[in-house]
């Protein structure tokens, strides 16, 4: 399937803005984003976030990649990062739908000890006999995220390594497609893994496309392509997630996060992140906007 220019990238369906600082994944039921839509998500992609909508109850007609299948039972639906794809909910359908973004998926790779191959297949799981218990972790989930409960981090992130050990024990990992989009989404996912691992090292974007194996102009092509803005955009993007996540979560100094960032001074940080934000890194930590 050719990549299609015409299909929006959302953060979340509807949305333009850029992932909250304050979280790096988000849950929320099926009906208060699709009754905002007439119960239909139209055909759209997610240049870094992986998706999993759960079915709980009622129907769903799922578009994966222009391929369309109706589902009536209850289901979890994997929407890796890049996938095209919609959903058209009958009228009162029940579930949720749970996205994460790059840099958590990264540490549960590392709490797995292996890449998730689970999230990089767009695969429809029955859930049959699990029902009650996924829903249960779902309903969960979903309380969690919208509370302000002690050791908030620690239970969610609790909640979803179970799913994520009930997924991985339903899925036998696919081969990998030979198609030329599944090889330019091979090579994305490449660049997104090693910005996760160096980009406290401000390596250059001739660096990380030597690393996958292409020019600069290629790299950048395909950031445009997949993201909508530069291979240096998206470098800076995952600095300033850190940055704001530093500014909110810690007691560092601003030289002390410019220091860990890779900066050469504080002033070229403290630049940076106001011609980004708008806002200073002081004011930022006094008046956190927590949703871009």
């Amino acid at each position: 399937m050719a990549q299609n220019t015409s299909i929006p990238v959302f953060k979340l369906y509807g949305e333009s803005r850029n992932w909250p600082a304050s979280d790096l994944l988000h849950c929320e039921s099926i009906h208060s984003r699709s009754s905002l839509y007439e119960w239909h998500i139209r055909t759209h992609q997610h240049a870094d976030l992986v998706q999993l909508l759960y079915l709980h109850k009622g129907q769903v007609e799922i578009d994966i990649e222009g391929c369309t299948h109706h589902v009536t039972h209850a289901c979890i639906q994997v929407v890796p990062a890049l996938c095209v794809h919609g959903f058209k909910f009958s009228p009162g359908a029940q579930g949720y739908s749970l996205s994460f973004s790059a840099p958590l998926i990264t540490q549960f790779e590392q709490q797995f000890g292996r890449p998730l191959q689970v999230l990089s297949q767009a695969t429809c799981l029955p859930v049959k006999g699990s029902r009650r218990q996924i829903n249960t972790l779902f309903s969960t989930l979903q309380s969690e995220y919208e509370g302000q409960g002690e050791a908030r981090d620690m239970m969610l992130h609790s909640l979803i390594s179970a799913l994520l050990v009930w997924l991985n024990r339903q899925c036998t990992p696919a081969q990998s497609g030979s198609s030329r989009v599944e090889r330019k989404r091979s090579v994305i996912h490449q660049f997104n893994q090693l910005v996760e691992r160096h980009y406290r090292e401000q390596l250059s974007v001739t660096h990380y496309a030597s690393a996958v194996g292409l020019s600069s102009v290629h790299l950048n092509n395909l950031c445009h392509e997949f993201y909508g803005y530069s291979a240096l955009n998206v470098l800076h993007q995952r600095l300033l997630l850190e940055a704001r996540r530093s500014l909110l979560y810690t007691s560092m100094t601003v030289s002390q996060i410019s220091d860990y960032l890779g900066f050469s001074d504080s002033t070229y940080f403290s630049r940076f992140f106001r011609r980004h934000m708008a806002t200073t890194p002081k004011d930022f930590r006094n008046h956190p906007i927590r949703d871009l």
